[in-house]
């Protein structure tokens, strides 16, 4: 008959796995199958809340020329959505998006399509450089202001040139061609960690449950 601490244990496990699933599957299946990334419009540019943790970067884009645009929600499976507060400079061919971090942390990214289907981004966070020549220049000014970034988003862009509408439909658009192209790398290399604790997790509660079975079985 199994003993009041192999219950315990075997709850234990459960309860460790749970918390850890709830935490890293997400991030798991967005490694594996980054194309199950639901990506979609949310508010218009008129009825566009954004939170008070984001409300300086908003202003100081609007100071930089930007204009709301709208929302946009992007939801893995088993996680809930992330809501993006975009904005755009037509004249100088450059989408801006707010965004708060899994820990609340403000975001601000920099994002111009280019000739060719090719994107530039500039962050003002961590996240992985990378340069594919005439497709895709991404990398990050982390700590620097919105408008330091902005102005080294300019250069960048300079010899290559920008291309596109810059409406909510099109930011929309840009987002989901770069989630299924040159993001989908960049998603995989965000989400290993996840994968990681994910596989370890479950060989932790297989061999739990198989340790505790005996016990738990006996008569």
């Amino acid at each position: 008959m199994a003993s009041p601490l192999d219950w315990l244990v075997l709850l234990g496990a459960l309860l460790f796995a749970v918390w850890g699933l709830r935490r890293n599957l997400s991030r798991a299946v967005l490694f594996i199958a980054p194309g199950t990334l639901l990506i979609d419009s949310e508010d218009p540019p008129d009825r566009m809340q954004v939170p008070a943790e984001l409300a300086t970067l908003a202003r100081e884009l609007e100071r930089l020329g930007f204009s709301p645009i709208g929302s946009r929600r992007e939801k893995p499976l088993f996680a809930g959505a992330t809501t993006y507060y975009d904005y755009a400079n037509a004249p100088q061919g450059v989408f801006a998006t707010l965004f708060s971090s899994r820990s609340g942390q403000p975001h601000l990214y920099y994002l111009t399509t280019t000739p060719g289907s090719g994107f530039v981004i500039t962050a003002s966070y961590r996240r992985p450089s990378r340069e594919v020549p005439g497709v895709y220049l991404a990398g990050a000014l982390e700590g620097f202001p919105p408008e330091r970034i902005y102005r080294a988003h300019l250069r960048r862009i300079e010899p290559l040139g920008s291309v596109g509408e810059y409406t909510q439909q099109s930011r929309l658009e840009v987002a989901k061609a770069w989630a299924s192209g040159p993001g989908r790398s960049e998603i995989r290399q965000q989400n290993f960690q996840g994968l990681m604790w994910t596989a370890a997790i479950l060989v932790f509660l297989a061999a739990a449950l198989f340790g505790a079975a005996p016990h738990v079985g006996r008569r």
